[in-house]
């Protein structure tokens, strides 16, 4: 494989080095390591929303910066990719890091790719369909379904 770098995210205490394989042990339970190329990632925020770039830079805190990155927003069987650029984003944020295999296909064959007014468009009908369904549960508490 060309060109892999390893990144070490240590969350914990210092480590220890594990001489068979040549990585370092953790002495603390949570320990992250990625192997990350050149390929894109996906990242997963604390919020729910879906970035995908190519890793430029990070740190023990699991402080990422992101080169031509873009938000992924999906709503229904709608999606589109937002450019963001060149994006930082702090650890505390970070869900989940992973790679994007670009060999497979990213998104089932009924997604429709649609325009950036488009999606936000269905955002809004989304939100205001979902603040209404509270709306409706909250006038109906009285009932006790539950």
């Amino acid at each position: 494989s060309e060109n892999i770098s390893i990144f070490l995210f240590y969350l914990g205490q210092a480590t220890t080095v594990d001489n068979r394989r040549g990585l370092p042990r953790p002495r603390s339970a949570i320990f992250l390591i990625a192997f990350v190329t050149k390929e894109k990632l996906l990242v997963l925020l604390r919020d729910g929303r879906k970035l995908l770039g190519s890793l430029r830079s990070s740190d023990q805190f699991v402080n990422v910066v992101l080169e031509g990155a873009c938000e992924r927003v999906i709503v229904g069987d709608l999606y589109c990719d937002i450019p963001l650029g060149l994006y930082v984003i702090h650890g505390e944020n970070v869900v989940l890091i992973g790679e994007l295999d670009l060999d497979k296909e990213e998104l089932p064959p009924h997604m429709t790719h649609v325009s950036e007014t488009e999606i936000k468009r269905a955002q809004k009908v989304e939100r205001e369909a979902t603040d209404l369904k509270g709306t409706m549960r909250k006038r109906m508490e009285f009932l006790d379904f539950d």
